[in-house]
């Protein structure tokens, strides 16, 4: 039978509403957008939602709220899709990463702590955690923000991360893209921190083709949010008159519509994708190579995005999937550490042995054929082919 990677999950509910979208010939901000704002709002436990054309938007308008500017510092992690560092970037900042936690992939509060300390205090004791390429030079930025990432959708630990921002003053930027539905110790994630950012991608938990949305409790970063993913326009703005610098970020009605479709089946979806979880956990569990995920007891509510394995030595990762190709089975090493990936390297001067932990799990982490719509036939297949292929590696 024929696997895919990842697919969506969708019914004729989410083609009518399209559908629908079109019928009325208004494309642009409208009435579906706001319903979909509220309904993800009341599902993430916060005041404000604000949709935006994708995760990568919303991480770019929740720095710029962050008043992060050229040389200031955000605390992240380099175990992430490369999204969650480049949006720094975007305002001239500079990622400073720690590493992450071996169970969960999730940046580790430890080093967070020890990093915000070092930064606060300067010199030398800052230096080492600046970029290999960094060190030594003249600073005048000052350390803004963390930046935590829900790797594979269970959240980061958010009580000890939030006592560091607290403590020094810092934004909160949760990169919840991997995470909608997930829980820690009971609340959800988006409400967590300052700000929280969900992404909808095809491979999603819930999808509108391309787009996210940015919750927030705070009514003023609620106003700056929709003025920035609007050219900058203030809603007393007359037409055509803008306030600040903003960007074409909307998200437009058809995906909007698509969107809210799928939040009235969201806690299906999310069933669904726990259940194909839960297959695999079964048919892998006790493998001496594997090492199947990890879900913390914070996690009260654990939202499958991917299912990443481990493939322990003496098999090789690389191999196992070129075993699996052979076979028809599509896999994916998940991440490459952004901190290795070539921009990173030429721009900060990393390499590796930077980020032990991460450097490990960027080698031995697979992402297995998953989604909502994968049945228990498929994930058999996968389980075959795959202790087949540690066989031969």
């Amino acid at each position: 039978m024929s696997i895919s990677m990842s697919s969506p999950d969708l019914t004729a509910a989410e083609i009518a509403a399209v559908n629908e979208v079109l019928s009325t010939r208004y494309l642009s901000i409208g009435p579906k957008l706001a319903a979909f704002e509220e309904a993800i709002a009341a599902f993430a436990g916060c005041a404000h939602c604000v949709g935006v054309n994708s995760g990568t938007s919303g991480l770019h308008l929740a720095v710029i709220a962050a008043d992060v500017s050229e040389g200031d510092q955000v605390i992240t992690t380099p175990f992430s899709f490369i999204a969650s560092s480049n949006c720094v970037l975007y305002e001239r900042g500079v990622p400073i990463f720690v590493d992450v936690d071996r169970r969960t992939g999730n940046i580790d509060p430890a080093l967070v702590a020890e990093a915000a300390r070092d930064l606060a205090q300067g010199g030398a004791a800052a230096s080492r955690w600046l970029p290999p390429a960094l060190r030594g030079q003249p600073t005048s930025g000052k350390l803004r923000a963390i930046l935590p990432v829900d790797a594979f959708g269970q959240p980061a630990d958010f009580d000890p991360l939030n006592a560091t921002a607290r403590e020094y003053g810092l934004a909160m930027i949760c990169d919840t893209c991997e995470s909608l539905g997930a829980h820690y110790k009971g609340r959800p994630v988006g409400s967590l921190g300052d700000v929280g950012v969900f992404a909808f991608y095809p491979n999603k938990q819930i999808t509108t083709g391309e787009g996210g949305v940015i919750v927030t409790n705070r009514d003023d970063w609620d106003a700056l949010f929709r003025s920035l993913r609007n050219q900058g326009r203030d809603i007393f703005d007359a037409w055509l008159n803008h306030t600040r610098l903003g960007y074409n970020y909307r998200l437009d009605e058809m995906s909007a519509a698509m969107g809210l479709a799928q939040m009235q089946r969201i806690d299906e979806l999310i069933a669904k994708r726990a259940q194909v979880a839960a297959w695999y956990n079964e048919r892998l569990a006790g493998l001496e190579l594997i090492e199947t995920p990890t879900i913390l007891p914070a996690t009260t509510r654990m939202s499958w995005f991917v299912y990443v394995i481990r493939v322990l030595a003496p098999a090789s990762r690389n191999a196992v999937m070129a075993q699996l190709a052979a076979h028809g089975i599509p896999s994916r090493p998940y991440f490459t550490p952004i901190h290795l990936q070539p921009f990173y390297r030429n721009r900060f001067g990393y390499q590796e042995g930077c980020f032990p932990v991460t450097e490990w799990l960027g080698n031995v982490s697979l992402a297995l054929p998953f989604s909502s719509v994968m049945t228990e036939d498929q994930v058999q297949q996968v389980c075959d082919e795959l202790v087949s292929a540690l066989a031969l590696c």
